[in-house]
């Protein structure tokens, strides 16, 4: 049972110490982090199982190195709207999140209506991405790239 994205989960303090370790070492076995946390397996196992059930976990990633794979150029789209049509928002939205090197789309409220996150080959094909796949819906007033010099993950959470 999934919950609404909304909806807070009572967490006690083995749920709280697991998804700590579980945060830090993502690829550890179970017995791993039953031995990390002083608990039996088999309650780490039940309590891991029951947090996704939960939907406090909520599905897996894998981080690429994205130079590896050819597409070191990232970049943060802003795309303002000129207009708030609930149907042209939503034909955006899924078109924006369907776009190979689109890595995040963010609906936000403010100046901005979406920040897109992309990483692409080169300056050429993030200019693609703004010319073709986003400047092309008509409800889209305007643009604004900024490359992303480096990323680092923060603190998080949980730990």
């Amino acid at each position: 049972m999934t919950r609404p994205p909304h909806e807070t989960v009572a967490l006690d303090t083995t749920d709280v110490a697991l998804l700590a370790a579980y945060a830090q070492h993502p690829d550890a076995t179970v017995r791993t982090l039953a031995q990390r946390l002083g608990i039996p397996e088999s309650t780490c196992a039940y309590r891991l199982r029951l947090l996704r059930e939960r939907g406090v976990i909520v599905g897996t990633r894998v981080q690429f190195n994205l130079a590896a794979l050819g597409v070191p150029t990232e970049a943060v789209i802003r795309v303002r709207l000129g207009s708030h049509n609930k149907t042209a928002v939503n034909a955006l939205f899924d078109s924006l999140t369907q776009t190979r090197g689109v890595l995040q789309v963010f609906h936000i409220a403010g100046a901005d209506d979406f920040l897109v996150h992309v990483a692409v080959r080169d300056a050429a094909s993030l200019r693609d991405i703004v010319l073709e796949r986003i400047t092309v819906h008509d409800v889209v007033r305007a643009t604004e790239t900024q490359l992303v010099f480096e990323r680092r993950d923060g603190a998080g959470i949980i730990g």
